[in-house]
């Protein structure tokens, strides 16, 4: 099909855009004729769902897709080329039954965290009380990046959410929409029920303690500060399923009262018809589905934004991390139609002047000139390969060479480097099985002082005996103890390890596994 502006495309559909839209639902294959941002949501949902996707110069003038404009078609892209002929709907339905997982998506809803917590109080492991994203953030702040580097906030959890859609009984609604069977059978219904259904959600009561909460944690920034409501579910960030861009993120101005309005607007976006697809697709439980929020101070007039990925996922170069930025506030993530960002492979080590290739330059600054200055490159070169080999310890995916993080970052208005946010990548996710673990990362491990010279004392609540490994940046394993936490001697001698930057990951008899957070040892 031919896209227009306004239209919404069929989850089978093969979609023929000039240039691709910052939102788009479940589709069967995407085609356009100019040029396409690599790093975009719709790319990365791409990838994860792994739906071909081609840019085509004139292809409606090339012989034979003319021909198949509203047919079924067989449709494949890949680094050589593309296929596209005739198919038959029996083709078709064999692929889409073949391509849904055949389970149900089991998400964890943790609904025992009840209140507001900074983010310096959030773990990794709570991401099942307030989403991945969030979570993530929380986790970067132990790294020790320079002040301002990665947002200071609050985490909103997922009992917030669901007390009030529980105040306004919005799961019966839904229930009762779903279940109608003009709702199940026409694409037109849906799109509409959803958008009154979030409208709805939109014009909600919040119970008096949730508006008292909500107040104070608004009231804690600074006055006039703008606030930024960042969507952070239990649906998306997940192995094999990235969920990129389904939920809208808000900003709350200071004339604009309450932050409640942008927390309502936060929720909605759960039941817009684009996530609502997907998750269907996916054989995701909507009322399993959760709404956590990332709350922090807005970036506004920064210089400009990108994202990158700890690997080079596109040309497969080797040793290197692929940037994709763009000038201002002209996103990667939801470009303009024709801008074109900055690519650069950033060497992972340092070891020339020429640690870096431009491999396209942007079309909106002069061509001889970077919109990651070299300063940048250096910082961020740091970043990436902190934040990789932290996160493949936290990811259980120690050993997997595949394994990658994706960040989205900025340069602000004072031309300060920030990281916003964290995410496996996700094509290493959609052929990645973690290990099977029941059990779950604790909180608590205390280990000090840090920085640390000789000997580490340990504390931890779980009063029993813990295995615990020792690694280091690159995610190799330095040291292996036992540690008896019944037990009054609880310290361990690391004077043989070299200075630098360390992690512990501790495994106790019950198999609850606990992280230390970034530990220094000084020269």
């Amino acid at each position: 099909r031919v896209m227009h502006t306004n239209e919404t495309p069929n989850a089978r559909d093969v979609v023929l855009y000039e240039a691709l839209p910052n939102e788009l639902p479940r589709v069967g294959g995407m085609i356009t004729t100019v040029m396409q941002t690599p790093l975009s949501h719709v790319n990365l949902r791409a990838i994860q769902d792994n739906v071909p996707n081609a840019f085509i110069r004139n292809a409606l003038q090339l012989p034979g897709i003319d021909t198949l404009l509203g047919k079924y078609v067989y449709y494949k892209a890949d680094q050589s080329g593309f296929t596209l002929r005739a198919a038959s709907l029996a083709e078709v339905d064999a692929f889409y039954a073949a391509l849904r997982p055949s389970q149900d998506a089991l998400l964890i809803r943790d609904l025992s965290q009840t209140r507001i917590k900074p983010l310096d109080s959030i773990s990794f492991a709570q991401s099942a009380s307030f989403g991945v994203k969030c979570a993530n953030v929380a986790t970067m702040r132990t790294f020790g990046f320079p002040e301002g580097t990665i947002p200071d906030g609050f985490g909103i959890p997922f009992y917030f959410y669901d007390a009030f859609m529980q105040y306004n009984g919005f799961y019966a609604k839904a229930q009762s929409m779903l279940a109608d069977p003009a709702f199940q059978s026409d694409f037109n219904v849906q799109i509409q029920q959803l958008a009154d259904f979030q409208k709805a959600i939109k014009n909600g009561d919040m119970p008096p303690w949730m508006l008292d909460e909500l107040a104070a944690m608004q009231q804690s920034f600074p006055p006039g500060t703008s606030i930024r409501c960042r969507s952070s579910t239990n649906n998306e960030d997940l192995p094999g399923f990235s969920g990129a861009g389904l939920y809208d993120s808000k900003t709350q101005h200071p004339n604009e009262g309450h932050i409640a309005k942008s927390i309502k607007q936060v929720y909605a976006s759960m039941w817009n018809f684009r996530a609502f697809e997907e998750r269907a697709f996916y054989r995701i439980d909507h009322f399993q589905a959760a709404m956590g929020v990332l709350v922090h101070p807005n970036h506004e007039n920064e210089q400009a934004n990108g994202v990158g990925v700890s690997t080079d996922p596109l040309y497969q170069t080797q040793g290197t991390f692929y940037l994709n930025t763009q000038l201002g506030a002209d996103l990667v993530t939801n470009p303009n139609a024709l801008s074109i960002p900055e690519e650069i492979l950033l060497d992972a080590v340092s070891a020339t002047p020429d640690d870096y290739f431009v491999v396209n330059p942007s079309n909106q600054v002069p061509r001889d000139t970077l919109i990651m200055k070299e300063v940048y490159l250096d910082q961020m070169r740091g970043y990436l390969n902190t934040i990789h080999s932290a996160f493949q310890i936290l990811y259980k995916a120690e050993g997997e060479a595949r394994f990658a993080m994706e960040i989205e970052y900025k340069i602000n208005a004072e031309g300060t480097l920030t990281i916003k946010q964290a995410r496996p990548w996700a094509s290493f996710w959609a052929g990645y099985t973690p290990p099977t673990d029941s059990s779950a990362t604790q909180s608590g491990l205390q280990v000090f002082p840090n920085p640390f010279a000789d000997v580490l004392r340990l504390e931890c609540a779980c009063e029993t005996e813990m295995f615990l490994q020792i690694f280091n940046l690159l995610g190799q394993t330095m040291a292996e103890t036992t540690v008896d936490f019944r037990k009054s001697r609880r310290q361990i001698d690391v004077g043989y390890l070299p200075a630098g930057v360390y992690f512990i990951r501790g495994i106790d008899l019950m198999g609850g596994r606990y992280f230390s957070g970034k530990l220094v040892k000084g020269r």
